[in-house]
């Protein structure tokens, strides 16, 4: 079977790198890809929002299944396109993928089905959002509707905070046309994946990431500056009230609405005294969690994604290693900001020791790797659990030469604090 994978980040790489260990694959395709994916796939300047190329080069390479690793492409229907034209996709309807394209649209679902999920309130002008203000008290947990790469969430302390950011969210170029005002949930973040086919739901791994620029988890947000994986926070008692208060209900009640969810679906979690809640749902791997979920992966997922895209997920399994999976994000000074591009990447021997160097934002100028975007490299290792997996991480980080880069030196903190007890 051959395959197309759509991206060109951290994400797509560890799909690629996973995708090319898959008996059941015949040649992979990437577009556009990175000089990391080119070592795994045929790379290929393809635009994922030409919806017509896309199925004129699936026909053309008879591919068997696209897979579609970024959001934009899936909120933009392209999963819709393909399907209309008989190519298997992994990835959402643009009408499912309003779970991530649509917080308030997610919202308003919880609610119909009684989803444990923050109180919260919609708002379509800045006098709105600030006259709903008065119902919740600080932290002001604020969100854009549309869809913000990762950042278009803000927690403001105080009300004069507040209503700042929701001025400058209306001000600016506000990802939908709404913003969502939630309830503050306190507890701990974890994220749970499963793939879902439509019909069958099936739970695909744990982890926990470090959305914050800064040490201890503090500054500014961003799309991932760690992860690991699995959490074990989310116990099998937690995973199982995950799956059957939230996952399942969101399923039933997708199908029962017509747009039945086919592909990975991602739920944010926050781990509550009374249980968990959902903060969000993601239509795609997360990232960087796609990382350690596929250095833990073990099987056929090029077979287990097209079992997806066709509705035969029952009777499938995932499988995956006992072992902790921890990545490292190396990203370019500046970021989340605006991050310095064109800085040298010398990887020496940083695989030497068992671990695996994503690439995310890298270029080749001049014959030479070089940083190419926010996140350039994610750094991933696996250990017997979260403190041996951190060092082994940070000890391939270490040969790395990346000078006008930077990155966390505490990613798994919680938890290897938690294993010294």
């Amino acid at each position: 079977m051959n395959i197309l994978l759509l991206g060109s980040g951290g994400r797509e790489h560890a799909l690629a790198w996973k995708l090319a260990q898959s008996p059941s694959l015949g040649k992979l395709y990437a577009a556009p890809g990175n000089p990391g994916i080119a070592a795994e796939a045929t790379c290929v300047a393809l635009d994922a929002g030409d919806h017509e190329a896309a199925v004129a080069f699936a026909r053309e390479k008879d591919i068997g299944l696209v897979v579609i690793g970024p959001e934009a492409p899936l909120v933009d229907g392209l999963a819709d396109t393909l399907r209309g034209a008989d190519i298997p996709v992994f990835g959402p309807s643009r009408a499912a993928a309003q779970l991530e394209g649509s917080k308030g649209f997610t919202k308003d679902l919880c609610a119909e089905g009684h989803i444990p999920t923050a109180a919260y309130t919609r708002a379509s002008s800045l006098e709105e959002a600030r006259d709903a203000l008065a119902r919740f008290k600080p932290p002001f947990v604020l969100k854009a509707d549309g869809l913000a790469a990762g950042k278009g969430v803000v927690i403001a302390d105080d009300l004069p905070q507040a209503e700042m950011v929701l001025t400058d969210m209306f001000a600016g170029d506000l990802p939908g046309s709404e913003v969502v005002i939630e309830e503050f949930l306190e507890g701990e973040e974890a994220s749970f994946f499963a793939l879902c086919d439509g019909t069958t739901v099936l739970p695909f791994g744990t982890a926990q990431d470090h959305k914050q620029v800064g040490e201890g988890d503090r500054g500014a947000n961003t799309g991932g500056m760690g992860a690991y994986s699995p959490a074990p926070v989310l116990t099998d008692e937690l995973q199982a009230r995950v799956m059957d208060e939230i996952v399942r209900p969101t399923a039933a009640i997708m199908a029962g609405r017509g747009m039945p969810y086919s592909g990975v679906l991602y739920a944010g979690l926050m781990l509550t005294a009374d249980g968990p809640k959902l903060i969000e749902y993601n239509c795609r791997f997360g990232d960087p969690e796609c990382q350690v979920l596929m250095m833990r992966y073990q099987g056929d997922l090029a077979a287990l994604m097209l079992a997806c895209a066709k509705g035969e997920l029952a009777g499938e399994e995932a499988r995956f290693a006992e072992e902790t999976a921890l990545t490292v994000v190396m990203a370019a000074k500046g970021y989340p900001g605006t991050p310095e591009k064109g800085g040298a990447i010398v990887l020496n021997d940083a695989e030497s020791g068992g671990a695996k160097v994503f690439h995310a934002g890298t270029a080749i100028k001049d014959g030479a790797l070089v940083a190419n975007g926010g996140r350039v490299l994610n750094v991933t290792a696996m250990g017997p659990d979260v403190t041996r997996a951190q060092q082994a991480a940070y000890a391939a980080v270490e040969r790395i030469d990346l000078p006008s880069g930077f990155y966390r030196r505490d990613i798994g903190w919680k938890e290897v604090a938690r294993e010294g007890e």
